[in-house]
């Protein structure tokens, strides 16, 4: 599989031939990344869409009313949104934080599809009924207490906000630490789909980070309520699939030497090493060149919903290893200008549908902003 490339054409036509010869031969294995230092980025030009930086809600505005029309959204039914709604404004009411509504809007789309069950016979796990299939033989209320969705919303949050530490740990982490479910790891994947209905329904505050009293949108160090964050602080200086440079799969961001990189959001690191490894002389253990191949020292990783992440032109060997989790925040590596670079930075992007290619690159400038954690913010 060819991942991603993004060499412009002079660049390309600049390189000496064994280069060339080098990366014609590894072609499914190198990524080819940021040509010039923080000047030349400069001019390489920025997309529209980079320079457009949309100002966006977060959670300013409030929840709608559990009680009023709810918007439509793909592959839910009106009933199933007022639940997500009652959710979200019992959440506001106990002044818990947004990521405590996604963590609760996930948990009950992993448990009732944001249905309101009473008895299912058969099908019925134990005596568990509700939004959050509360089982009234564990004391979580009578029967008709745990089928009502503000009372059930409520003792999930009263539950939630005892787990020590539950603002900074993983969505899965802090719903099993709640419902104590025979499958601890499926709340994970319906994070993205909470998410996107805690904005809906609430002004965008799955992009806040905070308490209630002064929502806004995470800044750097900040885990938004969506769960991602930004990787470092720094200004953007190269921006995705731009006029001059189409090939650029991702943005570059002037960060400086030593900087730690953060992962954007919880996830599996899939991969861990040097882009030139088996090819020496074209080694990360010294700084790169605009002739030097590959994306240096770098990292994937895996996060909900199949989407990807990539770091590049790590100083040293990464901090994460393969099949290790990471939560969102968590420093995976330094900043540095290993591979294809003649000056330090990170090379960020941004891959859907689990394809680590150029098919499944988004620009991650518009990606990073819709979860509330913009890039390009800091100097």
């Amino acid at each position: 599989m060819t991942l991603t490339g993004d060499l412009d054409g002079a660049a390309r036509r600049r390189r000496p031939r064994r280069v060339v010869l080098l990366v014609a031969l590894t072609a499914t294995l190198s990524l080819l990344c940021c040509a010039g230092g923080t000047a030349a980025f400069f001019l390489d030009g920025l997309s529209n869409d980079d320079q457009a930086l949309s100002t966006y809600g977060c959670g300013a505005g409030g929840p709608l009313p559990a009680n009023g029309d709810m918007p439509s959204l793909s592959g839910y039914s009106a009933a199933q949104l007022r639940n997500a709604s009652t959710i979200i404004n019992v959440g506001a009411e106990l002044k818990v934080p947004p990521k405590g509504w996604v963590i609760a809007v996930a948990t009950a789309m992993q448990e009732s599809s944001l249905t309101n069950h009473g008895y299912l016979g058969a099908r019925n796990d134990h005596d568990s009924l509700g939004l959050f299939q509360q089982r009234p033989s564990q004391g979580w209320g009578s029967p008709k207490q745990v089928q009502d969705p503000a009372y059930a919303s409520r003792k999930f949050y009263e539950k939630l906000v005892k787990v020590r530490g539950w603002e900074r740990m993983s969505l899965t982490d802090a719903a099993q630490r709640v419902q104590r479910s025979a499958f601890p790891d499926a709340y994970a994947k319906h994070e993205p789909d909470a998410a996107q209905i805690v904005n809906l329904l609430a002004d965008g505050a799955a992009r806040a980070a905070g308490a209630n009293a002064a929502l806004a949108c995470a800044a750097m160090g900040e885990v938004a309520a969506s769960g991602w964050t930004a990787p470092v602080k720094a200004g953007l200086v190269s921006g995705f699939r731009t006029a001059s440079r189409p090939d650029h799969q991702g943005v570059d961001l002037g960060a400086a030497r030593g900087d730690d990189i953060l992962a954007a959001a919880a996830g599996t690191v899939i991969v861990s090493r040097c882009d030139n490894d088996p090819f020496p002389p074209f080694r990360c253990d010294r700084d790169g060149s605009p002739s030097t191949p590959g994306c240096g020292w770098y990292v994937d990783i895996k996060h909900a919903d199949e989407v990807i992440t990539r770091y590049c032109h790590m100083l040293y060997r990464p901090k994460v290893q393969v099949g290790q989790t990471v939560a969102a925040g968590q420093p995976i590596g330094i900043v540095g200008t290993s591979g294809h670079s003649s000056g330090p930075h990170l090379h960020f992007e941004v891959h859907l549908n689990g394809d680590r290619g150029s098919s499944g690159a988004t620009n991650p400038m518009a990606w990073m902003r819709e979860k509330g954690a913009p890039l390009g913010t800091g100097t």
